[in-house]
């Protein structure tokens, strides 16, 4: 009987680790879901922000290093994919082992990411209230509250300037299988999508879903049974 496979799972932009737990009940037994939480939110409401690309993917690699001793993949969606991607990169840089596969989720390829993309700045909270309702996928009690407004607003500008820090360095692909979901109603523009082909020199796919960013909560069975799927094809698991 084979280990199981640690599938860490990072956030979208202003969320948390919370957005995953119910995938524990519903994907095989042998895929272990490890949500990982991003500092000042969730469990780690208490502690300051990672504004920069470079320090939180570092930290990332440091902090789950339990989690990635056995076979491990990693799942994000949206900023969670840049992420993974960029963890992926300094465990190679560091020598370290790799994961068995990169499941990238609503996201451009890194090298093409949107460049005229403006991120609301810190204290525009109109601005980023409209970005809130623009990619869906927030609870209406979210905007209802003030309490759950300010920590969400205070969330999601930290995760913007995250994503503003980001810079495509131009590494060599990376040497894992690379597979993506995408959504056929979302407005990243289907060649941006397609681009990830080229941070992969192991195997790739693309699997479009029906919905717009948020198709993964829109059309979580079949997100699931397909994240499984693609998951038993690069460890050899029945599916």
């Amino acid at each position: 009987m084979h280990e199981p496979l640690s599938l860490l799972c990072l956030p979208c932009a202003g969320a948390s680790a919370t957005m995953y737990l119910r995938w524990r009940r519903q994907l095989p037994r042998w895929i272990e879901v490890v949500p990982v939480e991003l500092p000042g939110r969730g469990a780690r409401l208490a502690e300051p922000f990672v504004e920069d690309f470079e320090a939180l993917t570092l930290r990332l690699c440091t902090e789950q290093a339990p989690a990635m001793r056995g076979r491990f993949a990693l799942f994000g969606h949206s900023m969670g994919a840049l992420l993974a991607h960029g963890m992926a990169q300094k465990l190679r840089a560091s020598g370290r082992p790799m994961p068995r596969a990169i499941v990238a989720s609503g996201s451009p390829a890194p090298t093409h990411r949107d460049p005229a993309r403006r991120y609301a700045a810190k204290g525009d909270h109109a601005g980023l209230i409209a970005d809130l309702r623009k990619q869906g996928g927030t609870p209406d009690e979210v905007f209802a509250s003030a309490d759950l407004m300010h920590i969400t607003l205070a969330v999601l500008g930290a995760d913007y300037r995250v994503c503003e820090s980001f810079l495509p360095l131009g590494d060599a692909p990376l040497p894992m299988p690379l597979h993506v979901l995408a959504g056929r109603q979302d407005d990243i523009a289907v060649p941006r999508i397609e681009a990830w082909a080229g941070e992969t020199a192991g195997s790739f796919t693309v699997d479009w879903f029906d919905g717009g960013h948020f198709f993964i909560r829109e059309h979580e069975g079949a997100v699931l049974a397909t994240l499984a799927r693609r998951l038993a094809a690069v460890t050899g698991e029945p599916t």
